[in-house]
């Protein structure tokens, strides 16, 4: 049976679950994809052959980076007991298992540094917190560029934020030197079909989107829209919560952070001094 291509009008109604979006002007395949991305938990076991993932990385590496430093690097993980070891640290999800491919984003400042003690030169830059965000940074913006790749190719992905749960463990499973930090994970494989997963509803844009300056108060009526949108994906996923519960859990405390907030002494473990 041949499946229909959605619609520009219905790729952007798919992502604010408007029933009157507006048309939009221009409309291209990037676009197409960029609009239905979903995140994927379950995945089928066929692999990601190599050079699909070089073409990843291409991608990735055609990504903006601040003043061409690239101070990122990834790690490719397909050994099954080495995934198994990493989701028991991310809280046991069972996706990272599954797929084919585990990718670790890292910010990375080891290669500047094994450059600088070759030429005895200084790098005291390194040790801000400006040049660790710029590592952060960097990383995510090649992880999207691979994300977009990926989907482009049919491929389903999930980000794996719970790597930061226990750094310094993920840290020494992977091998990682001082001054490489595994900002966060990404699953890449072959969706299962039978998972169904949808496209999750945004935030209205005028929620997001201020013109000229920041305008806090105009916001609660578009968020307070979004709560009865949002709850449909809600009821079809059969989660009860809506979306503020879910997000204000989230912040509640140090608790709801599953050890996150040790993030600052846990990149200062790993070599970073953040002055």
């Amino acid at each position: 049976m041949t499946q229909s291509v959605p619609t520009p009008t219905h790729a952007v109604q798919q992502r604010y679950r408007d029933p009157r979006p507006a048309e939009p002007a221009q409309w291209n395949q990037v676009l197409q994809v960029l609009h239905e991305h979903r995140s994927v938990r379950r995945y089928l076991s066929d692999p990601v052959p190599d050079a699909t993932l070089r073409l990843l990385i291409s991608a990735a590496q055609s990504a903006p980076t601040s003043s061409n430093l690239q101070v990122w690097s990834v790690i490719a993980v397909r050994d099954p007991q080495r995934k198994a070891r990493l989701a028991a640290l991310a809280g046991d999800q069972a996706h990272i298992v599954q797929a084919p491919v585990l990718l670790v984003w890292t910010a990375d400042f080891a290669r500047l540094r094994q450059l600088a003690e070759d030429r005895s030169a200084p790098l005291e830059g390194a040790d801000y917190l400006e040049s660790s965000y710029v590592g952060f940074i960097d990383a995510a913006l090649a992880a999207q560029n691979a994300v977009v790749a990926a989907e482009s190719l049919g491929l389903g992905t999930v980000y794996i934020g719970a790597l930061r749960n226990k750094p310094e463990e993920v840290a020494a499973e992977l091998g990682l030197p001082p001054q490489v930090f595994a900002v966060f994970g990404l699953v890449v494989g072959h969706p299962d079909p039978a998972e169904d997963a949808r496209v999750k509803p945004r935030l209205p844009q005028e929620a997001v989107l201020h013109r000229e300056t920041y305008d806090l108060a105009a916001q609660r009526a578009h968020v307070a829209e979004y709560e009865t949108r949002i709850a449909e994906f809600y009821a079809e996923q059969q989660l009860a919560h809506s979306w503020t519960e879910r997000v204000l859990a989230r912040l509640a405390s140090a608790a709801a952070l599953n050890g996150r907030h040790r993030l600052r002494e846990s990149l200062t473990n790993h070599g970073f001094r953040l002055h």
